[in-house]
Protein backbone atom coordinates (compact mmCIF):
# COMPACT_ATOMS: atom_id res chain seq x y z
CA UNK A 1 0.00 0.00 0.00
CA UNK A 2 1.32 3.45 -0.96
CA UNK A 3 -0.20 6.24 1.13
CA UNK A 4 0.40 9.76 -0.19
CA UNK A 5 0.12 13.04 1.71
CA UNK A 6 0.39 16.60 0.42
CA UNK A 7 2.78 17.86 3.10
CA UNK A 8 4.49 16.41 6.15
CA UNK A 9 7.45 17.23 8.32
CA UNK A 10 9.22 13.94 7.58
CA UNK A 11 7.97 10.60 6.30
CA UNK A 12 10.57 8.84 8.44
CA UNK A 13 9.47 10.67 11.57
CA UNK A 14 5.84 9.88 10.86
CA UNK A 15 6.45 6.14 10.49
CA UNK A 16 8.70 6.07 13.57
CA UNK A 17 5.88 7.73 15.53
CA UNK A 18 3.34 5.18 14.29
CA UNK A 19 5.59 2.29 15.25
CA UNK A 20 6.26 3.92 18.63
CA UNK A 21 2.51 4.13 19.28
CA UNK A 22 2.14 0.44 18.56
CA UNK A 23 0.40 0.88 15.22
CA UNK A 24 0.93 -1.88 12.69
CA UNK A 25 3.15 -0.83 9.80
CA UNK A 26 3.68 -3.74 7.43
CA UNK A 27 6.48 -4.40 5.02
CA UNK A 28 5.18 -3.17 1.70
CA UNK A 29 3.48 -0.15 3.26
CA UNK A 30 4.85 3.20 2.08
CA UNK A 31 4.24 6.77 3.17
CA UNK A 32 5.03 9.20 0.33
CA UNK A 33 4.86 13.00 0.56
CA UNK A 34 4.44 15.66 -2.09
CA UNK A 35 6.52 17.93 0.12
CA UNK A 36 8.57 17.59 3.30
CA UNK A 37 9.18 20.53 5.62
CA UNK A 38 11.70 18.86 7.94
CA UNK A 39 13.23 16.08 5.89
CA UNK A 40 16.53 14.69 7.12
CA UNK A 41 19.58 13.04 5.70
CA UNK A 42 22.48 11.43 7.50
CA UNK A 43 24.15 13.37 10.32
CA UNK A 44 21.07 15.57 10.66
CA UNK A 45 21.47 17.25 7.26
CA UNK A 46 18.32 18.94 5.98
CA UNK A 47 16.86 17.42 2.83
CA UNK A 48 13.59 19.14 2.00
CA UNK A 49 12.71 18.22 -1.55
CA UNK A 50 9.96 19.92 -3.54
CA UNK A 51 6.89 18.76 -5.42
CA UNK A 52 7.73 16.33 -8.20
CA UNK A 53 10.56 14.63 -6.34
CA UNK A 54 10.21 11.34 -4.52
CA UNK A 55 10.16 11.46 -0.73
CA UNK A 56 8.99 8.27 0.91
CA UNK A 57 9.52 5.82 3.74
CA UNK A 58 8.78 2.16 4.34
CA UNK A 59 9.80 -0.45 6.89
CA UNK A 60 11.74 -3.65 7.26
CA UNK A 61 10.58 -5.93 10.08
CA UNK A 62 13.53 -7.80 11.56
CA UNK A 63 13.16 -11.55 12.00
CA UNK A 64 15.33 -14.11 13.82
CA UNK A 65 18.16 -15.22 11.56
CA UNK A 66 18.09 -12.15 9.32
CA UNK A 67 21.40 -10.70 8.12
CA UNK A 68 22.75 -7.71 10.10
CA UNK A 69 20.30 -4.81 10.08
CA UNK A 70 23.16 -2.50 9.07
CA UNK A 71 23.15 -4.09 5.62
CA UNK A 72 19.67 -2.78 4.88
CA UNK A 73 21.09 0.57 3.75
CA UNK A 74 22.92 -1.25 0.97
CA UNK A 75 19.84 -3.34 0.12
CA UNK A 76 17.90 -0.08 -0.23
CA UNK A 77 20.67 1.20 -2.52
CA UNK A 78 20.28 -1.83 -4.76
CA UNK A 79 16.50 -1.30 -4.94
CA UNK A 80 16.95 2.40 -5.75
CA UNK A 81 19.49 1.64 -8.46
CA UNK A 82 17.18 -0.93 -10.04
CA UNK A 83 14.22 1.49 -9.95
CA UNK A 84 16.22 4.33 -11.49
CA UNK A 85 17.38 2.13 -14.36
CA UNK A 86 13.84 0.77 -14.85
CA UNK A 87 12.42 4.31 -15.09
CA UNK A 88 15.31 6.21 -16.65
CA UNK A 89 17.05 3.61 -18.77
CA UNK A 90 20.81 3.86 -19.14
CA UNK A 91 22.11 6.76 -17.04
CA UNK A 92 25.79 7.47 -17.66
CA UNK A 93 27.74 7.78 -14.43
CA UNK A 94 25.01 6.31 -12.21
CA UNK A 95 26.73 4.85 -9.14
CA UNK A 96 26.15 3.74 -5.56
CA UNK A 97 28.36 5.29 -2.86
CA UNK A 98 28.76 3.78 0.57
CA UNK A 99 26.76 3.80 2.69
CA UNK A 100 23.61 5.55 1.48
CA UNK A 101 23.97 7.69 -1.64
CA UNK A 102 23.19 7.34 -5.33
CA UNK A 103 25.39 9.56 -7.48
CA UNK A 104 25.66 10.57 -11.10
CA UNK A 105 29.34 11.32 -11.45
CA UNK A 106 30.07 13.37 -8.34
CA UNK A 107 26.54 14.79 -7.98
CA UNK A 108 23.99 13.35 -5.57
CA UNK A 109 20.79 12.06 -7.14
CA UNK A 110 19.29 10.14 -4.22
CA UNK A 111 19.84 9.34 -0.57
CA UNK A 112 18.77 6.84 2.05
CA UNK A 113 18.17 7.22 5.80
CA UNK A 114 17.62 4.27 8.15
CA UNK A 115 16.24 4.69 11.67
CA UNK A 116 15.42 1.82 14.01
CA UNK A 117 12.56 1.41 16.48
CA UNK A 118 12.85 -1.95 18.24
CA UNK A 119 12.63 -4.70 15.62
CA UNK A 120 11.39 -2.30 12.94
CA UNK A 121 13.75 -0.38 10.68
CA UNK A 122 12.24 2.66 8.97
CA UNK A 123 13.84 3.14 5.57
CA UNK A 124 13.54 6.60 4.04
CA UNK A 125 14.51 7.37 0.46
CA UNK A 126 14.67 10.68 -1.35
CA UNK A 127 15.18 10.98 -5.11
CA UNK A 128 15.58 14.16 -7.13
CA UNK A 129 13.21 13.28 -9.93
CA UNK A 130 12.14 16.75 -11.07
CA UNK A 131 14.01 19.37 -9.04
CA UNK A 132 17.40 19.97 -7.49
CA UNK A 133 17.17 20.96 -3.81
CA UNK A 134 19.50 23.57 -2.40
CA UNK A 135 22.33 21.73 -0.68
CA UNK A 136 25.21 24.10 0.08
CA UNK A 137 28.00 21.59 0.72
CA UNK A 138 27.73 19.19 -2.22
CA UNK A 139 26.79 19.01 -5.92
CA UNK A 140 23.31 17.64 -6.65
CA UNK A 141 21.42 16.68 -9.79
CA UNK A 142 17.93 15.59 -10.84
CA UNK A 143 16.72 12.85 -13.15
CA UNK A 144 14.82 15.46 -15.17
CA UNK A 145 18.02 17.46 -15.76
CA UNK A 146 19.54 14.29 -17.20
CA UNK A 147 16.72 14.04 -19.74
CA UNK A 148 14.77 11.31 -17.95
CA UNK A 149 11.47 12.88 -16.88
CA UNK A 150 9.72 10.43 -14.55
CA UNK A 151 6.34 10.97 -12.85
CA UNK A 152 6.57 10.60 -9.08
CA UNK A 153 3.76 8.08 -8.74
CA UNK A 154 5.15 5.84 -11.46
CA UNK A 155 8.55 5.91 -9.80
CA UNK A 156 7.00 5.16 -6.40
CA UNK A 157 5.29 2.04 -7.75
CA UNK A 158 8.50 0.84 -9.41
CA UNK A 159 10.59 1.46 -6.30
CA UNK A 160 8.06 -0.31 -4.07
CA UNK A 161 8.26 -3.39 -6.30
CA UNK A 162 12.06 -3.37 -6.40
CA UNK A 163 12.31 -2.88 -2.64
CA UNK A 164 9.90 -5.77 -2.04
CA UNK A 165 11.97 -8.04 -4.29
CA UNK A 166 15.28 -7.07 -2.68
CA UNK A 167 13.93 -7.28 0.88
CA UNK A 168 12.44 -10.73 0.33
CA UNK A 169 15.82 -11.93 -0.96
CA UNK A 170 17.51 -10.39 2.08
CA UNK A 171 15.15 -12.18 4.47
CA UNK A 172 15.81 -15.42 2.56
CA UNK A 173 19.56 -15.22 3.31
CA UNK A 174 20.35 -13.70 -0.07
CA UNK A 175 22.51 -10.94 1.39
CA UNK A 176 25.67 -12.27 -0.29
CA UNK A 177 24.15 -11.90 -3.77
CA UNK A 178 22.75 -8.45 -2.90
CA UNK A 179 26.22 -7.49 -1.64
CA UNK A 180 27.74 -8.50 -4.97
CA UNK A 181 25.05 -6.59 -6.84
CA UNK A 182 25.79 -3.48 -4.75
CA UNK A 183 29.52 -3.81 -5.48
CA UNK A 184 28.76 -4.12 -9.19
CA UNK A 185 27.11 -0.69 -9.16
CA UNK A 186 29.50 1.07 -6.78
CA UNK A 187 32.79 2.94 -7.02
CA UNK A 188 35.43 0.57 -8.37
CA UNK A 189 37.87 -1.25 -6.14
CA UNK A 190 40.99 0.86 -5.83
CA UNK A 191 39.05 4.15 -5.85
CA UNK A 192 40.65 6.53 -3.35
CA UNK A 193 38.26 7.39 -0.54
CA UNK A 194 38.58 9.61 2.50
CA UNK A 195 36.88 9.53 5.88
CA UNK A 196 37.29 11.33 9.18
CA UNK A 197 38.31 9.19 12.14
CA UNK A 198 37.56 10.61 15.58
CA UNK A 199 41.03 9.71 16.86
CA UNK A 200 43.24 9.70 13.77
CA UNK A 201 41.66 12.55 11.82
CA UNK A 202 41.46 12.31 8.04
CA UNK A 203 42.15 8.85 6.61
CA UNK A 204 42.63 8.11 2.92
CA UNK A 205 42.63 4.63 1.48
CA UNK A 206 41.74 2.59 -1.59
CA UNK A 207 38.30 0.97 -1.65
CA UNK A 208 38.72 -2.77 -1.13
CA UNK A 209 35.11 -3.96 -0.97
CA UNK A 210 32.60 -4.74 1.76
CA UNK A 211 32.90 -7.00 4.78
CA UNK A 212 30.10 -9.49 5.57
CA UNK A 213 28.34 -6.94 7.80
CA UNK A 214 28.26 -4.32 5.05
CA UNK A 215 31.12 -2.19 6.37
CA UNK A 216 33.30 -0.54 3.73
CA UNK A 217 36.87 -1.83 3.65
CA UNK A 218 39.69 0.49 2.63
CA UNK A 219 43.37 -0.34 2.13
CA UNK A 220 45.72 2.23 3.63
CA UNK A 221 49.07 3.24 2.14
CA UNK A 222 50.93 0.86 4.48
CA UNK A 223 48.80 -2.07 3.33
CA UNK A 224 46.56 -2.18 6.40
CA UNK A 225 42.93 -2.99 5.64
CA UNK A 226 40.47 -1.03 7.75
CA UNK A 227 36.72 -1.57 8.03
CA UNK A 228 34.60 1.59 8.19
CA UNK A 229 31.37 0.95 10.08
CA UNK A 230 30.01 4.48 10.44
CA UNK A 231 30.45 7.94 8.97
CA UNK A 232 30.80 9.15 5.41
CA UNK A 233 33.24 8.10 2.72
CA UNK A 234 34.08 10.70 0.12
CA UNK A 235 35.80 10.08 -3.17
CA UNK A 236 39.17 11.80 -3.43
CA UNK A 237 39.22 14.02 -6.51
CA UNK A 238 42.28 15.26 -8.38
Amino acid sequence: MIETVAEIDSTNSALLARVGRGEVVNEGDWLVADRQTAGRGRAGRAWNDGVGNFMGSTVACLRPGDPPATTLSLVAGVALYRALVACGGSIEGLMLKWPNDVLVGSAKLAGILLERQGDTVVVGMGVNLAKVPEVPDRPVISLSALGHATPRNAFAATLAAEWHSALELWHAQGWSSLREEWLGHAHARGTLLSTHDRDAGMIIGAFAGLDPDGAAVIRLADGERRAIYAGDLEMVRD
